[in-house]
């Protein structure tokens, strides 16, 4: 029809959509070769030269909405010192809305990241998404899907909060994301394998102090001891879910 078209086809007869291998709607044939790709040897990605120059985003979705309509969790995380922002948002939420809240919660900390390791989410590969990326000067890097060996420490990450959220959510009943401060707080304090430290301490020079220690400089008396005990009791469930979804 003489319309350009993005498709191609290799010298080994395969065909490709842009940088993505397009496979036939067939079942038996997805497995197929999804565990072809599970079981083949990947590069894995180079190690960053800076905390917070490169970044894995995805999503937790699927969870209870809560007050807010908040449904799902935003997760990005540094992939050279493995801290991690999770974000409540709706599923729902379009570009702009994402962009804005990156801009308010990530750029505002760490600056613009140098590359962003994605799961092919269509909404971080929508033109719009790719077009503000250019702009930003980050080069936009895609990690092979469902595939951990590529770029295990996000869907790591992921998985861990996935399990304990869920675990949270029994104790946190309709308002788990007025509690997700918290659990950031307690995975990014705790220890974490693959660095043999905790996040923070890569990211500050130590780990941070827990709100029990908050009476060292006089929080008690501004907060009041009702606030603090909850919030304690908040850390202590989050650190136990998270030990457990760990393990």
């Amino acid at each position: 029809d003489g319309k350009h078209t993005e498709f191609s086809v290799d010298d080994d007869g395969v065909v490709w959509f842009e940088d993505r291998l397009c496979v036939l709607i067939d079942q038996a044939l997805h497995e197929k070769a999804m565990t072809k790709a599970h079981s083949s040897p990947f590069t894995p990605l180079e190690i960053p030269m800076w905390k917070w120059d490169e970044i894995s985003i995805d999503f937790v979705t699927g969870l209870p909405t809560t007050q807010k309509r908040h449904d799902a969790i935003w997760v990005v995380v540094d992939r050279l010192t493995k801290s991690s922002h999770f974000l409540p948002i709706r599923k729902n939420y379009s570009i702009s809305k994402l962009v804005e809240i990156f801009r308010q919660e990530i750029i505002r900390l760490h600056g613009t990241p140098t590359s962003i390791v994605s799961d092919r989410d269509s909404r971080f590969t929508s033109r719009f998404w790719k077009g503000l990326q250019k702009a930003w000067g980050t080069r936009l890097k895609f990690s092979t899907a469902f595939h951990p060996q590529t770029d295990g420490q996000s869907e790591k990450t992921i998985q861990t909060l996935e399990d304990m959220l869920r675990a949270c959510a029994l104790e946190w009943t309709g308002n788990w994301d007025e509690y997700l401060c918290l659990v950031e707080f307690a995975y990014n304090n705790s220890w974490h394998a693959s660095i043999k430290v905790a996040p923070f301490e890569l990211l500050y020079g130590r780990k941070c102090r827990v709100p029990i220690c908050w009476n060292d400089v006089g929080k008690r008396l501004i907060e009041g001891p009702e606030l603090i005990e909850i919030t304690n009791e908040k850390v202590v469930v989050a650190k136990e879910k998270l030990k457990e979804a760990r393990s």
